[in-house]
């Protein structure tokens, strides 16, 4: 992100600069928050299944300890 703003070049008067940044830096951050939001009901979904799938596994036979790493970072990223 820090590139993208650092890309932003305008030529003119000092408010006019100001006003085409500003104007740039909103649509980039609609694109950011396009891509890092989209679908975020799926991906949830999807760290929901995998957590009640080890949940299950660790239930019926003694779990690795990678597994239960993997489970307490989904829990993690749930949050």
């Amino acid at each position: 992100m820090k590139e993208k703003l650092l890309s932003f070049h305008t030529k003119g008067s000092g408010g006019y600069v100001l006003k085409d940044k500003l104007k740039l830096i909103k649509g980039s951050l609609k694109e950011w928050h396009q891509t890092h939001t989209s679908n975020l009901q799926s991906k949830i979904s999807k760290v929901k299944d995998r957590i009640s799938s080890l949940v299950v596994k660790s239930e019926k036979v003694e779990s690795l300890e990678e597994e239960l790493m993997e489970l307490h970072s989904l829990s993690a990223e749930i949050l």
